[in-house]
């Protein structure tokens, strides 16, 4: 039997974390959740359309504002604001500034979907 790995327990700065990420639309890993990542990912412009088959998949806008568009309507999400997009549903995230923000999702989740 293997022993178990003993967790790791750091206070996260979200301004560090953000100030680490270069490029847009990269996400930055800082911690995990119950198989959960929790990721930091700086965005402008727009991403392409696509749908995750079975993950759930959530972001929580810190800084800006993000459209999620999906093919029936937009959804805006402001700081402070976060919407949950449901497996399977196709989706495209658009932001016309800098938007920073906090995405929640299984670890085996594809950033371009499958």
């Amino acid at each position: 039997m293997e022993p178990a790995m003993k967790p790791v327990l750091r206070k996260v700065s979200a301004a560090e974390e953000f100030g680490a990420i270069e490029a847009f639309w990269t996400p930055r890993v800082a911690g995990e959740l119950n198989g959960q990542l929790v990721k930091f990912v700086r965005l402008k412009g727009e991403f392409e359309w696509h749908a995750h088959a079975n993950e759930d998949e959530m972001f929580w806008v810190l800084e800006g504002l993000l459209t999620i568009k999906l093919r029936d309507k937009d959804i805006h999400i402001g700081p402070s604001e976060f919407f949950i997009i449901p497996r399977g549903v196709e989706h495209k995230p658009v932001c016309q500034d800098e938007c920073r923000v906090m995405l929640f999702e299984p670890a085996a989740t594809k950033q371009y979907g499958d």
